[in-house]
């Protein structure tokens, strides 16, 4: 609770300073000295890919018990430390909010240029206004799941260690998992573990959605729980499409992504309140599955 507190407070520390710059410098090099020939990268990638998160979380796991063995309170400050850095609520709703308010002054080329820079990765430069606001609000429900229910839940499973690794997987799946001639084999088993990483965070995200949409004012539970039962598998991401499916019933709004899928699809289009409200949901469903991760670690602790 700490940790999760940490976040929401006080967001991530200046990239400069922040551990996924020295995860992404050690990707970076990864990915220079990658054999040519799709066999030989595949092998490799998934290698790295197995590897590298191992490292990371074996390190932090490591000093994490010497500070506990040091001082038991220190013990406790460095866990709500390194579980605040890994998670990224604060920092998922400011960005979200830069974009929302772009929209709302009519400046249509800077809230692309933010969408673009700081939330997705598809071309933005022609979106129409809600089109947008739906690409935020596909990202706010998305990242809830990798970027904080994911690492709260590795925490809960496997302590720092767990936490540190979960964040490594996703940052390698960032940077190497796309489906194009350089990476299509080499980022092939990145892609794969965060899909294995991410299956119990998604569809815990989307049932928080759910939940949360209950109480925020203009949404729906019911229709929450609608389409995400029905649209779940839309997307090609066999995750993705469970806490924005949720998102689109529980506003009452259709997301789509052109050429590949349409959530919601007899539902409006999305406006740039709807992001207000997609952020007071997700602000929400983390509470609500906060509150279950401590409940659940203290019967464990219990028993």
């Amino acid at each position: 609770m700490l940790g999760a507190a940490g976040d929401a407070l006080l967001g991530d520390p200046p990239t400069r300073v922040h551990p996924v710059g020295l995860i992404s410098l050690a990707a970076h090099g990864l990915h220079r000295a990658a054999p040519r020939g799709s066999g030989a990268r595949r092998a490799y990638g998934t290698t790295s890919a197995l590897l590298l998160p191992l490292a990371f979380g074996g390190g932090a796991a490591a000093l994490f018990r010497r500070a506990q063995r040091s001082n038991p309170l220190l013990g406790i400050a460095s866990e709500a430390v390194v579980l605040g850095v890994v998670s990224s609520a604060r920092t998922l709703a400011l960005r979200a909010r830069e974009v929302q308010d772009a929209l709302e002054r009519g400046e249509l080329a800077a809230a692309r240029e933010l969408l673009a820079t700081h939330l997705v990765s598809r071309d933005t430069r022609d979106l129409a206004p809600d089109e947008v606001a739906g690409a935020v609000i596909e990202s706010v429900a998305e990242n809830l799941a990798d970027g904080v229910i994911g690492p709260w839940l590795a925490f809960a499973c496997g302590g720092v260690g767990g936490a540190v690794s979960y964040r490594v997987v996703n940052t390698l799946d960032a940077m190497w998992g796309y489906r194009n001639t350089e990476f299509e084999a080499f980022g092939w088993g990145a892609a794969r573990a965060d899909d294995v990483l991410n299956l119990a965070p998604a569809r815990a995200t989307a049932a928080g959605i759910v939940l949360a949409s209950a109480s925020v004012p203009g949404c729906s539970a019911h229709e929450a729980w609608h389409v995400w039962r029905r649209d779940r598998a839309l997307t090609a991401s066999p995750n993705a499409g469970h806490p924005m499916a949720a998102m689109s019933g529980a506003l009452g709004v259709r997301l789509a992504k052109r050429g590949q899928y349409t959530l919601g699809a007899e539902l409006r289009p999305p406006t740039a309140a709807d992001v207000g409200r997609a952020r007071r949901v997700a602000a929400r469903a983390a509470i609500a599955c906060a509150g279950v991760i401590a409940a659940a670690l203290w019967l464990t602790e219990r028993r």
